[in-house]
């Protein structure tokens, strides 16, 4: 029994240690560069949506004739 208690607690220690060792990686890079991607695109879009209907808004009533 006393076997079997050591080799659960070895087990159990060392898959401890590879947790804590995962952990302290850092792993935030590329969910930060993901985020300010996605914001830039967003921004983008948004920017040339605005543009498109400032410009359609100005030339409503020359654009009906095309």
């Amino acid at each position: 029994m006393n076997n079997l208690a050591l080799r659960l607690s070895l087990a159990a220690k060392s898959h401890w240690e590879a947790i804590k060792e995962h952990g302290s990686q850092d792993r935030g890079d590329i969910s930060i560069t993901t985020i300010i991607i996605w914001v830039a695109a967003v921004a983008g879009a948004l920017a040339i949506a605005g543009t498109i209907g400032i410009v359609i808004t100005k030339y409503n009533g020359k654009l009906s004739g095309i």
